[in-house]
Order: C-alpha cells, then sequence, then structure tokens
C-alpha cells in the first residue's frame, strides 16, 4: 500500500489507512500490508504539522494500491509530477483509492472520466462543476469501480479500507480489522443519511419569512398548497413562484424537507416511537413517514436512530 501525501493532506484521511493496513492481519499472524508513506518533496504541509515522508514518488511503483488522502485545498491541483505519478500508477495496472477530498486531485489525473465517484457531501457539487464527465454520487460511502475506488469524507475512509481488505482476503480477515477499529464491517445506508439538509437562507424581513416560521410552527398539522397560500394571502401561483425564486424548491418540498429534519432531532433526542415521530412532524401514516425518510436520508428511521441516538 502506497499513500500519497500531497500538499494540504488532511491529517485525519492520511492516518486512516496507515492505521487500518498496518494493523491488518492474516490467520496465521503475518501481516497482510506493507505500507509506504510517499510524497513528492521530503517534507510536505499536512496542516497542523510538517510531515516527513520515507518515500518519494518512486515509492508508487510497484505498489498493488495507491491511496490518495483527502486535502484542505480541493482546487489547489497536483503538481505535473504527481499527475503523472498516479497516472503511471494507473497505466501499469495498479488500483487507486481517494478519500474525501482526494477525488479531487485524482479527478485533475482524469482517471475518473466517464465513471461514477464520490467525495465528502459538502463538496460534491463542486467536484460535479469543475468535473462534469464524472458521475458525482454524493449519496454512497464509496465507490468501487474496479481498478479506481472513491470514498466520501472523514469516517467513510475506514469504510473504504475495510472494503480493500475484504476484496483482498475476504470476510473474516476484514472483520478483524473492523473489530479493531472499532467499527461495523458493514455500516447500514450511505453518506445521504449524515447530510445536513439545511433550507436556502431566505433575507430577514422578506415577504416569504412569516410564511417559513408559520410552516416550521404547524409541522404536524395536514397542510396542503392551499393551506399554504391562504395563510400568505397569496394564490398558489404566486406562491409557488415566491418559494422558487427565494428557497430555491416549492413549498411542499420545503416542507417535506423540514418535517424530515424535525424527525431527525426526535429521533436523536427522544424516546418516541417512530410512529409517533411520524405523526408529529405532520405525516397521515407510518408508511408515508418511513417511505419519505428513507429517501430523503437513505436509511431507515430505526435504522437512523441506532446510528446517532
Amino acid at each position: 500500500m502506497a499513500v500519497l501525501a500531497l500538499s494540504k493532506v488532511i491529517p485525519f484521511d492520511l492516518s486512516t489507512p496507515i492505521e487500518v493496513f498496518t494493523r491488518t492481519r492474516l490467520p496465521d499472524g503475518r501481516p497482510g500490508y506493507q505500507v509506504r508513506v510517499c510524497a513528492e518533496r521530503p517534507e510536505t504541509d499536512a496542516g497542523a504539522f510538517t510531515l516527513r515522508a520515507p518515500w518519494g514518488l518512486e515509492g508508487l511503483t510497484g505498489a498493488d494500491t495507491v491511496i490518495v488522502p483527502g486535502v484542505a485545498d480541493p482546487a489547489a491541483p497536483p503538481s505535473p509530477a504527481e499527475r503523472e505519478a498516479l497516472r503511471r500508477a494507473a497505466a501499469d495496472g495498479t488500483r487507486i483509492a481517494s478519500i474525501c477530498t482526494g477525488t479531487f486531485p485524482l479527478a485533475a489525473t482524469g482517471l475518473l472520466d466517464g465513471l461514477r465517484a464520490t467525495t465528502h457531501w459538502l463538496a460534491a457539487d463542486r467536484l460535479a462543476a469543475a468535473h462534469p464527465d464524472i458521475d458525482v454520487d454524493p449519496n454512497v460511502l464509496y465507490v468501487d469501480n474496479g481498478q479506481i475506488l472513491t470514498s466520501a469524507g472523514a469516517a467513510a475512509g475506514l469504510d473504504l479500507c475495510l472494503h480493500l481488505i475484504r476484496r483482498d482476503y475476504g470476510a473474516a480477515v476484514a472483520a478483524d480489522a473492523a473489530r479493531l477499529s472499532v467499527m461495523p464491517l458493514e455500516r447500514e445506508g450511505g453518506q445521504a443519511q449524515f447530510i445536513v439538509h439545511d433550507h436556502t437562507p431566505t433575507p430577514g424581513g422578506s415577504v416569504l419569512e412569516p410564511v417559513l416560521v408559520w410552516l416550521r410552527d404547524n409541522l404536524a398539522r395536514p397542510l396542503t398548497l392551499d393551506d399554504i397560500a391562504s395563510h400568505a394571502g397569496v394564490s398558489t401561483r404566486t406562491l409557488i413562484r415566491r418559494f422558487r425564486d427565494q428557497t430555491g424548491t416549492t413549498p411542499l418540498q420545503w416542507l417535506h424537507r423540514a418535517r424530515i429534519r424535525q424527525a431527525q432531532h426526535l429521533l436523536e433526542t427522544t424516546d418516541h416511537s417512530v410512529e409517533r415521530v411520524g405523526a408529529r412532524v405532520g405525516f397521515g401514516s407510518p408508511t408515508a413517514f418511513r417511505d419519505r425518510f428513507k429517501r430523503t436520508t437513505g436509511v431507515s428511521p430505526h435504522a437512523y436512530r441506532r446510528a446517532f441516538r
């Protein structure tokens, strides 16, 4: 395993593969991997400290896998030498995997063009805009394209590393590595459950602000589009236009999102049953609540509670 430390590498993303792979043991006790930390220069800026990597870019040659950890500045492209080293490794058949915003320097090599990929959900739109040839999926923990893999932010790097161990040595070795990392071998759901679905800010004093406040205070009511328009004192057509102009969505979509956010809060902080939570945030039936919750977060209400309670 060669871990490539780019300039302004994120320490957490750098240490994740180092710790997971150096501690991986086979059934007979032998280490599963040899790990090299590589960098273009003798010293690399790692934010809180300066990293001295034992290997230069030549350390990527002959590696079975190259890991590209996240970087603090995704807009900064890899150097020509780093880009060429990654391309050469890929041409040699080396498996390449990125963690978090490490997808950005990997994307800069062109190796992700035409492929599905992911990154931290906060940076997904930026990745899609910068690299339109990549099919960006912000809802998953990692994407395995065979030779090229990408993962979402922070802890998703652990999911990716465990997935690689399972590919290389099977579930038993991967499960042992997961126990050492105090991680489940597979987490239920994807990155969508961690995304904070904030509403688009509405300027204070805008004509829509009182309506949004009223909606937040009346989530439990079975509101219709006509109800909202009546409270706002406008036609439904005008209401929809104002919502699109000021929030980027429709009134009912905004309402559904607000209900799910409140449901997440209740699942995290109360002992209410799932049925009661759904009723308290305005869903007419438990089935409708479960369907809408899973569509928004990627997991069921029960799974969300287990993960975030």
